[in-house]
């Protein structure tokens, strides 16, 4: 999840998460006996992100041998664990294009290592069933005659309309500013908090305005309706102030430290060679989240049953 502005609760999360390098729970690891050497890789809190993680350390560990350290990150504290040494890769980077302008072409620590094979898309959404019973509360221009029955306890008596994990930095408060839209930000504190209202309110028949994105194994459970917001055109976001416009489709793609690039060896291959669709990060993400399964036995249950995709990732020779 990606945007240029940075709320005061991002920054809050960012100092204490360290601003003066990456730190995260995930401790030093060491490579196990025999191991080809330990692979650090960044974990952002969206399920669809653990995912492409899982797979890959799954890959990692037991086809090519690796170590794999998983570090709790959040998005801008990943980036900055290229420098400190502590990162080694991000499988799924949402457009950030003031940090690759940082970490890739000024301070030369990371590069691409090309696309996921995943298109992002970010934009406001209602359940269905509030479409069915007001048909054109899909079209911006019409939220404001809504607002009413989208306040909370928490919109200081105006329309809430719901984010997820702060640190997702959505464009989603100058939108409401620009938009002159009589409506709050409310902050629910995690993706599965988001999908917990977005559930409730398509079974309570609660009306819910909130932000989400894809790719995303709820869609293919309920049925929610993209609010049409005025439309994304090249540059219409460049002042974070300022955006009063849709969000852009994001190519999703995998950023990995230069120093991995040039060493990783046959892990960094596999990485740089990773790449599949929406469903098949939806499937993993449905196994992890309603299925049971854990992260290992979530790819090992992927990687089971799609051979076929994955045998090429593997570099040739190992």
């Amino acid at each position: 999840m990606r945007n240029r502005q940075l709320s005061f609760a991002v920054v809050l999360s960012l100092l204490l998460a360290g601003c003066g390098g990456a730190t995260s729970d995930a401790g030093e690891s060491k490579p196990s006996a025999g191991s080809k050497g330990t692979v650090n890789l960044a974990i952002n809190p969206w399920v669809g992100y653990e995912a492409n993680a899982d797979v890959l350390a799954y890959l990692l560990e037991h086809k090519l041998g690796y170590t794999v350290a998983k570090k709790n990150l959040k998005e801008e504290i990943s980036w900055q664990g290229f420098e400190t040494g502590e990162v080694d890769a991000i499988v799924e980077n949402w457009g950030h294009d003031d940090l690759k302008k940082t970490y890739i072409d000024e301070k030369k620590v990371a590069v691409s290592a090309g696309l996921t094979g995943n298109t992002g898309v970010i934009g406001w959404y209602v359940p269905q069933w509030m479409v069915d019973q007001y048909p054109d509360i899909t079209d911006w221009k019409n939220l404001g005659k809504y607002a009413d029955l989208f306040k909370t306890s928490e919109s200081g008596g105006k329309g809430q309309l719901l984010d997820g994990d702060p640190s997702y930095v959505t464009n989603d408060e100058a939108l409401v500013t620009n938009l002159k839209l009589n409506y709050k930000v409310v902050y629910s504190g995690s993706e599965a908090a988001l999908i917990k209202a977005a559930q409730q309110a398509t079974a309570q028949k609660k009306p819910l305005l909130f932000y989400f994105y894809e790719p995303q194994w709820l869609f293919a459970k309920e049925k929610y309706v993209r609010v049409k917001l005025p439309a994304y055109t090249a540059g219409c976001d460049a002042d974070p102030k300022k955006v009063a416009c849709d969000y852009p489709d994001y190519p999703l793609d995998k950023i990995v430290s230069k120093k991995f690039a040039d060493t990783g060896g046959a892990a960094y291959e596999l990485i740089k060679n990773f790449k599949w669709t929406n469903d098949d990060q939806n499937l993993v993400s449905d196994y992890l989240t309603n299925q049971g399964l854990d992260a290992d036995h979530a790819a090992e249950k992927w990687v089971a049953e799609h051979e076929s995709t994955w045998k090429p990732w593997i570099p040739a020779g190992s």
